[in-house]
């Protein structure tokens, strides 16, 4: 089954692999070919960086291109669903505190819950789907179940 993935969340992954790519990579074997010329590979510090880094930068690029291989972009704005689905933005009203927060609910590989996207996997993502404006839904966190109220969805 293909992950889900906002398009937004494709564009900026899309984005930080062609960087990858075109430039770290590209900078990577200028830096190694010069640190070759220096002589002697095994006191060689600069060459050794580089090739850890060459590493680094390579298995990125491998993850990059299996989320992206193994992904389905899909728009929100064309979800039809007085429910909350993927790629629905919600807000909720923490009972207990009586604060809102808006929160999108995204594809694991482009969660970031200081910006607000959150994965459909995650225990607020599972609690949300399905739900739909005036439910309740309870999240079991660590520090204890927190309640939430679902004040508005939007597909944007």
């Amino acid at each position: 089954m293909a992950n889900p993935i906002t398009k937004q969340g494709y564009d900026t992954i899309q984005t930080e692999l062609d960087h990858l790519i075109k430039v770290e990579r590209e900078e990577l074997k200028i830096t190694i070919a010069e640190a070759r010329e220096l002589g002697d590979l095994k006191e060689n510090a600069e060459y050794h960086a580089a090739k850890e880094k060459q590493g680094v930068v390579e298995g990125r690029i491998s993850q990059l291109q299996g989320i992206l291989a193994s992904c389905e972009v899909i728009d929100p704005s064309t979800i039809k669903s007085d429910k909350v689905v993927f790629g629905a933005t919600i807000t909720i009203l923490n009972m207990e505190t009586d604060e809102s927060q808006t929160v999108k609910i995204v594809g694991e590989s482009e969660s970031d819950m200081k910006k607000g996207l959150i994965s459909y996997n995650s225990p607020l993502g599972k609690a949300l789907i399905g739900k739909q404006e005036g439910d309740e839904v309870v999240v079991r966190a660590p520090k204890g179940d927190i309640e939430y109220e679902v004040e508005s969805i939007e597909f944007k």
